[in-house]
């Protein structure tokens, strides 16, 4: 008599499945199970169908299974201003354009409802969780968790008022509640997050140095971003802003430092010995011509190397596969060695890298057992990906969104044969539609 077989939710065959850790594993004609919100088990598809009787079974035979993507650096609401002023340096972006329409439209609506596209274009995208960097937090954690899509949510800390918050004193007791009443949320996790070293002063980065002390919370900051954000630190404080957050001993392994473009030997000799992570957001910077994250000498120092896209304003988009790969391509030339920040590399960066940078690679960013099921499926089995040789290379430099064709965040499926769950996409474009008329008629600078 066989031996019962053992429930769950879900049975998934792929043709392959990369797992990112252990690395450069790729196992064929395998099969996972998921049962709850977490991976049972990864092995061959013979013993998973003698072993498992799964509520929904799931054939993929021409597909890859692997961690979600991690976007981990984003502002997701601005995803309501699309485009809206290109081909400008970064400063008279803010300035001019960006500051002006956020001025005029910050809302917890336009919070939500920025978010809502977002999601719905990072699911598609293959994306399972990001690293925000917005003002509102409590609309952000709401919209996140109606839509169950996994986030760190942002205490916003910046030195001037904004439609969030009147004062510094405001800024950290709104931002510290809403922090308290979604700890123990299952999708969502915290950051402190200063906006950026000429934005946020001293004393305002000595109180984030000590609630994430006290509250086991990553630091997210842009930093490092341009030459003029250098010259201007040097004029102000006499330092570089790296060595400035260093004095004030922010410097270590909470920190989660964005851009990171202009960077000394020495400044990364300094980030790897003190744990930081960095966020290459390489689109975005070559878009607003910031300069180049040195991805090759942070890699060889040992840095933990994350990939953002930063925010759809400035990029304009949310694609992690494409920015993945603009990654290890500009690594290569940056660096003037092709074999500089590989396709394995490029992925983990966008998969455990992107976990430990916010303090998850315990429960994301790779395949294994007891870890959460977010998961994708993408499909090799059309035209622009035949013929398939190594397929971590073949993801990397010719992978798409559109080949993303399933999705699974904590064992939930968001997306199946590339059909959203949860979203209601005509309404959804219709409230966009709503916004890029009142967009249009702000006046600015």
């Amino acid at each position: 008599m066989s031996e019962a077989r053992q429930p769950c939710d879900w049975l998934i065959e792929a043709g392959w499945i990369i797992p990112v850790q252990p690395a450069g594993l790729v196992l064929e004609a395998h099969a996972l199970v998921i049962d709850g919100d977490r991976i049972t088990a990864i092995l061959p598809i013979d013993e998973a169908r003698a072993r498992y009787a799964p509520d929904a079974h799931v054939q993929r035979p021409g597909s890859v299974l692997m961690p979600g993507l991690i976007n981990a650096h984003t502002h997701n609401p601005m995803s309501l201003m699309r485009g809206v002023a290109d081909d400008l340096a970064l400063m008279p972006w803010l300035n001019e354009h960006i500051w002006p329409i956020e001025r005029a439209v910050m809302t917890p609506d336009f919070i939500s409802d920025g978010i809502e596209l977002a999601v719905a274009e990072m699911i598609r995208g293959g994306t399972t969780c990001c690293n925000e960097n917005y003002f509102f937090p409590d609309a952000q954690a709401r919209t996140y968790d109606r839509l169950g899509f996994r986030a760190a949510i942002s205490i916003p800390v910046i030195d001037f008022p904004s439609a969030w918050a009147a004062s510094q004193d405001e800024y950290f007791d709104k931002g510290l509640a809403v922090h308290d009443q979604y700890r123990s949320h299952p999708l969502l996790s915290f950051s402190m997050t200063p906006h950026a070293p000429y934005t946020v002063c001293d004393a305002s980065f000595e109180r984030i140095r000590r609630y994430a002390e006290q509250l086991d919370l990553p630091v997210h900051c842009h930093i490092h971003e341009t030459a003029q954000e250098i010259t201007e630190a040097l004029n102000q404080y006499g330092q570089r802003p790296l060595a400035r957050l260093d004095r004030l001993g922010l410097v270590n392994e909470r920190l989660t430092a964005v851009h990171m473009t202009q960077l000394t030997p020495e400044e990364i000799a300094l980030c790897a010995a003190r744990g930081v992570s960095v966020v290459h957001c390489p689109q975005s910077n070559l878009k607003l011509a910031s300069g180049f994250c040195p991805v090759g000498a942070l890699q060889a120092a040992g840095v933990n190397l994350a990939i953002g896209t930063d925010g759809c304003a400035s990029n304009n988009d949310l694609d992690m596969f494409d920015e993945l790969r603009t990654a290890a391509l500009l690594a290569k030339a940056v660096s003037g060695d092709a074999t500089v920040f590989k396709a394995a590399e490029a992925l983990h960066a966008a998969t455990l890298a992107g976990a430990r940078a916010m303090g998850l690679e315990q429960h994301i960013g790779s395949l294994e057992p007891g870890k959460q099921a977010d998961i994708i499926a993408i499909d090799l089995d059309r035209i622009e990906a035949a013929p398939v040789y190594d397929v971590v290379s073949q993801l990397v430099y010719a992978g798409a969104r559109h080949w993303v064709s399933d999705v699974w965040i904590a064992g939930r499926a968001k997306m199946l044969k590339c059909e959203l769950q949860d979203i209601d996409v005509e309404r959804l474009l219709a409230g966009t539609r709503r916004w890029q008329q009142t967009i249009r008629e702000i006046p600015r600078t």
